[in-house]
């Protein structure tokens, strides 16, 4: 079935804080994309072992740019993307996105997080608080080429600070994933689902072949990696150039920061 843009979408971006454009990439473009990704994947292995999972950004890389240009110029996703904000979005393209991979050895998951509030050691919290709940910010993207239900949210986080229960899980920053140290695979494969499951109202993703999830990054998400579970899923942002200043501005001052001294705050202290 071809994809309709309708206002569900809408609804769902500004209450749950992701929306799903199914199934709108053609057929051709994920073939193509999936040859050059599988490429992609064997590069990732190569530099940084079997556990790599991201290649990033994508036109760093000795590999085909055209279906990657393909899908940034694609006119449904452009069209899509621009009634659901505006035409003052875009997509960020090669030159930033990365291509998302599956471990080829063990499970392995990451620490629940907002972006940048906690995983960017050195950030002054009061530049992410002035702009979390504003749309021209913190837009991300998961792209899938195959099925792909690595992606857990807490729907609806975007709009609020943490809630009492949450603060309770993770009182301590940075945040701490589960512990996998000597675990065989499937104690691993146990112990990442157990985290995952443990953050109260967390919501599994699940996408297809060619389904498209624009997220805000600034809700409460997760990534649960599993070997059999074959993956290569397009990770971009829809940006704006208000967000572009922000994040060079937020960068440099950041950095300022971090040789200062300054680790990372807890936003519920």
């Amino acid at each position: 079935m071809a994809f309709a843009f309708s206002d569900r979408h809408i609804e769902e971006y500004r209450t749950q804080g992701f929306t799903i454009f199914r199934q709108i990439l053609p057929i051709s473009l994920v073939t193509g994309l999936r040859r050059v990704c599988d490429e992609a994947r064997d590069l990732a292995r190569t530099e940084r072992g079997p556990q790599a999972q991201r290649l990033q950004p994508i036109t760093n890389f000795p590999l085909d740019q055209q279906p990657f240009l393909d899908y940034v110029e694609l006119p449904a996703l452009n069209d899509a993307i621009h009634r659901l904000l505006s035409p003052a979005f875009h997509l960020g393209g090669p030159a930033t996105m990365g291509v998302l991979f599956e471990p080829a050895d063990l499970p392995w998951c990451t620490a629940w997080h907002r972006d940048w509030r906690d995983n960017m050691t050195g950030l002054d919290l009061a530049r992410w608080d002035a702009h979390f709940t504003d749309d021209r910010y913190f837009n991300q993207v998961n792209c899938a080429l195959y099925a792909d239900t690595c992606t857990w949210v807490v729907p609806g986080s975007h709009l609020r600070r943490d809630l009492p229960r949450e603060i309770a899980r993770f009182p301590a920053r940075p945040i701490s994933g589960p512990n996998l140290d000597g675990k065989p695979y499937a104690e691993r494969e146990s112990a990442c689902l157990e985290y995952v499951r443990s953050m109260p109202g967390a919501q599994q993703l699940h996408l297809d072949a060619g389904d498209f999830c624009l997220y805000r990054n600034t809700l409460w998400h997760i990534g649960n990696y599993l070997p059999y579970a074959r993956r290569a899923t397009l990770h971009d942002s829809v940006d704006t150039d208000e967000f572009m200043t922000w994040r060079k501005e937020t960068l440099a001052e950041l950095q300022g920061r971090r040789e200062a001294g300054h680790g990372m705050e807890n936003p519920n202290t």
